[in-house]
């Protein structure tokens, strides 16, 4: 067993080595690499848990290296620990309130039926760009204040991110391409940021440069590193989402034939698919001290990789943890991770996964993978397949 996240094999399927690691080597250095990886749920929950002993300063930078697409005065909002997280997310916790969230139901549902429409009614598909991406891009792009004709290019930059975390793995060639598409990313935020500071409008982008806690204005660094952040966490994770969900229900129809007789089990797809294939695979975070996991010894100032995908199916925590059940209990899945880290977009997430896969059902009942072989995401952090071509059949 040779188990690194960077490596081609290893991110396609990375569910044999965790088993492994699980049984063998619960806590373990990766050879050559210099980070820890752990891959127990108890260890994994822990270590969500105490932000004391693991820091999340290196949770973006461990993968991106000097690819970051951060500002370097304001790192990502996960990349805090408290208090100055706690500060940061008392405000952009206003944003995603349930009340605000279950208010964009009906628009997200326009969204979903636009682009459903857009879907031949016979013939080839592919569900990563037909809906799977461009929903969460429209609802997260309008939330923030976007206008439509710039959805191409946010859709590009938050791949160009996604590859990013592949950051030990990225040729001298292909690194200049993605500074460019990062520094495209932030400079359209800081003009963005300059116009809604003169005339705010009716979005979450105004609503942070007014926002203030405790006499404490955010600083122009900080609203651009949270607008970034947004769109990064507000698309990719929901379009690996959605698209695990439809590949795993493919792949069982025995579930899939559940989901149809009664498609108020949608809720119980998404908690599965966040459960058995994560969107999220694995989070980076520093050692503060000495720590010991599962009898091994971890130095202070390791970096140590949380995995998160392997936390979902440890048989301690799941029976039968390989097997795709949608009437299993879920409860206790860390997909969307857990503590003061807990996805802050997680309710907006569910919200678009329900609706699209609701969809997508209703109006194709009959869906088939046209490729045996799907190729996947190049990043070791976050997972979903890069295209998803299916044939679509209506009732």
């Amino acid at each position: 067993m040779d188990y690194n996240p960077f490596v081609p094999e290893v991110r396609e399927n990375p569910f044999p080595y965790y088993a492994y690691l699980r049984q063998h080597a619960p806590a373990y250095q990766v050879p050559g690499a210099g980070f820890w990886v752990i891959s127990r749920y108890g260890d994994v929950f822990a270590g969500l848990k105490s932000t004391q002993v693991l820091s999340s300063s290196i949770i973006i930078t461990g993968f991106t290296g000097d690819l970051d697409p951060f500002p370097p005065e304001a790192p990502a909002i996960i990349a805090y620990d408290p208090p100055d997280h706690t500060r940061l997310r008392k405000l952009v916790n206003r944003a995603f309130t349930p009340r605000r969230v279950a208010s964009l139901e009906a628009h997200i549902r326009e969204v979903v039926r636009h682009l459903i429409e857009q879907i031949p009614p016979q013939g080839e598909f592919d569900l990563v760009q037909s809906l799977s991406a461009p929903l969460p891009v429209i609802v997260i792009a309008e939330l923030l204040g976007v206008p439509p004709e710039r959805r191409d290019d946010f859709k590009r930059w938050t791949y160009a991110f996604a590859r990013a975390t592949n950051g030990m793995a990225i040729p001298p060639e292909a690194r200049g391409e993605l500074r460019q598409s990062m520094s495209e990313f932030r400079e359209y935020f800081r003009d963005a940021i300059t116009v809604y500071r003169k005339k705010p409008g009716d979005n979450l982008l105004s609503d942070l440069l007014r926002a203030e806690e405790e006499n404490q204005m955010l600083t122009a660094e900080e609203i651009l590193s949270l607008a970034v952040f947004l769109v990064i966490a507000g698309s990719e994770t929901t379009t690996n989402l959605i698209a695990n969900a439809v590949m795993a229900l493919l792949a069982h129809p025995e579930q899939m034939a559940k989901v149809r007789a009664n498609l108020a089990l949608i809720h119980n797809v998404v908690e599965e698919t966040l459960r058995y294939d994560s969107p999220i695979q694995n989070l980076f975070r520093l050692a503060t001290q000495e720590m010991e996991v599962a009898g091994t010894r971890i130095p202070a100032q390791s970096p140590v990789l949380l995995l998160v995908g392997s936390a979902n199916r440890d048989e301690r925590k799941f029976p039968d943890p390989e097997r795709f059940d949608i009437m299993r209990n879920t409860e206790g899945h860390i997909g969307f991770g857990f503590g003061v880290h807990f996805c802050l977009g997680a309710q907006l997430a569910r919200l678009e996964a329900n609706m699209a896969l609701t969809a997508l059902i209703e109006q194709f009942p009959r869906l088939t993978r046209t490729q045996a072989h799907i190729t996947h995401v190049e990043s070791p952090v976050a997972r979903g397949p890069k295209t998803l071509p299916l044939i679509a059949k209506e009732n």
